[in-house]
């Protein structure tokens, strides 16, 4: 990659680089880059896509309907609670 395009990215992204850096950046995304022709050029006849590269089996737990009719049984487990309303402590102000 040319330092022409790592001082495009590098101002698109806003960030501040030094000759230095943008040299670097350079050549390090330059081998990258390589790495990801070399990945390309692989053949993958044959090969079925993979979600995961390990067997997992799904698993998910039935649902259980729970009635809750009245605010008691509602609020019955909150840590604390103003009549019927549950208590949290202020979001707005202090």
């Amino acid at each position: 990659m040319d330092k022409k395009s790592v001082e495009r990215i590098a101002s698109l992204s806003r960030l501040h680089a030094s000759e230095k850096e943008i040299e670097y950046y350079s050549e390090t995304l330059t081998m990258i880059l390589k790495h990801f022709e070399e990945l390309g050029a692989v053949s993958t006849d044959g090969v079925e896509p993979l979600v995961t590269p390990t067997q997992v089996i799904p698993h998910a737990d039935h649902d259980e309907v729970i009635v809750v009719t009245t605010p008691e049984e509602i609020i019955r487990n909150a840590p604390e609670k103003s009549g019927n309303l549950f208590k949290v402590p202020p979001v707005v102000g202090g």
